[in-house]
């Protein structure tokens, strides 16, 4: 069975239907998943110009995603008003469209109408209501789907970076970072990398809070009080665990392609670098949720909205990716452990 990847359509104002529309007039993706977008195709992808090259794109329209046909591209209905949309411009209708596209992705997805969730860009401000008050999608889904935690890891072809800290003020990072965190997002990236990304023995480096990793306590603490007990912690239960690094010669130097994953402890710390260096193929990865989410490691880009000029790479491989750990997670689910019998008496297990 193709896997059903729901959709959510971001900031309408922004390049998110764009991006969808572009990644879809591929008709091949058709033979690796059944596509559902959650809003109204009229509204999403009239403007855009036809393709010669590519057949034209056409959705089915449901109201409920129980409704989809499989290999097919479909739409469920998330709003009926008529509104004016300016590319470039986030409005309140844009920001109403992106929180109905989403709560309704995210209610399927829960329900188990759908696989996976792929996310376009929403803006965190343009976004909020009395029933949205989340800094972002992966705030919201680790609420929405009662994770206890969850880990922003972005991924690549060759790198992987996540971060222990995500979109809080830089200030209020050192008190954030404590043992009790960094353990539970340190596990849950070594777990991640093992069931997502089938690395059975995952080399991890862990970067530290402060220039040059503290400089040994003359340029901060925290490394020593709390970055340093917890990698320990790991490597006596046996994980290949190193750090804290001093992240600007660690990504300079390209120290970072001995290791599967990063972790860094906030959100530019790794983000900075991970865009420097995939920006166009990068995707978003919510880790830690009873559900798969990707998305694109890109914003709005309200600046390039109505032009046609938005690479929907970024966007392709959050569904690639999407797909694949559908695929691994189903065929994991499926592996019955061997749980050896009692030896015959006289006997024993050969």
């Amino acid at each position: 069975m193709l896997p059903r990847i729901g959709i959510s359509v971001g900031d309408l104002a922004g390049i998110g239907p764009e991006i969808i529309y572009k990644t879809f007039l591929d008709q091949r993706l058709l033979k690796f998943c059944t596509p559902v977008v959650y809003g109204t195709a009229t509204v999403l992808f009239d403007d855009f110009p036809a393709d010669a090259t590519h057949e034209p794109l056409t959705f089915r329209q449901v109201r409920e995603a129980a409704d989809i046909a499989p290999g097919k591209h479909n739409a469920v209905t998330c709003w009926d008003e008529d509104f004016t949309l300016t590319p470039g411009q986030p409005s309140q209708a844009s920001g109403t469209a992106a929180r109905q596209s989403l709560l309704a992705a995210a209610r399927d997805l829960k329900a188990g109408l759908l696989d996976a969730l792929v996310t376009a860009p929403i803006s965190k401000e343009n976004t909020q209501a009395d029933d949205f008050r989340y800094p972002g999608h992966t705030e919201f889904l680790t609420t929405f789907f009662e994770a206890k935690e969850s880990l922003m890891l972005l991924a690549s072809e060759d790198l992987r970076v996540a971060t222990v800290t995500g979109h809080i003020p830089l200030k209020d990072v050192p008190s954030r970072v404590t043992r009790e965190l960094l353990t539970t997002k340190l596990r849950i990236l070594v777990n991640s990398l093992k069931q997502d990304f089938g690395i059975e023995k995952p080399r991890v480096a862990v970067l530290g809070l402060n220039p040059h990793a503290g400089e040994n306590g003359l340029l901060g603490t925290e490394e020593a009080a709390v970055v340093t007990p917890v990698l320990q912690q790991f490597q006596q239960e046996g994980h290949l665990v190193f750090g804290p690094f001093p992240a600007d010669g660690y990504f300079g130097t390209g120290q970072f392609r001995q290791f599967d994953a990063t972790l860094s402890l906030y959100h530019d710390q790794g983000l900075i670098p991970f865009k420097t260096l995939a920006f166009e193929r990068g995707v978003n990865f919510t880790a830690g949720l009873p559900v798969i989410r990707t998305s694109p490691d890109h914003g709005t880009a309200y600046g390039l909205a109505g032009q046609y000029k938005a690479d929907a790479t970024s966007f392709r491989e959050a569904l690639y990716m999407a797909c694949d750990l559908v695929r691994k997670r189903k065929a994991l689910a499926e592996i019955k452990p061997l749980v050896p019998g009692p030896a015959p008496r006289g006997g024993r297990h050969e």
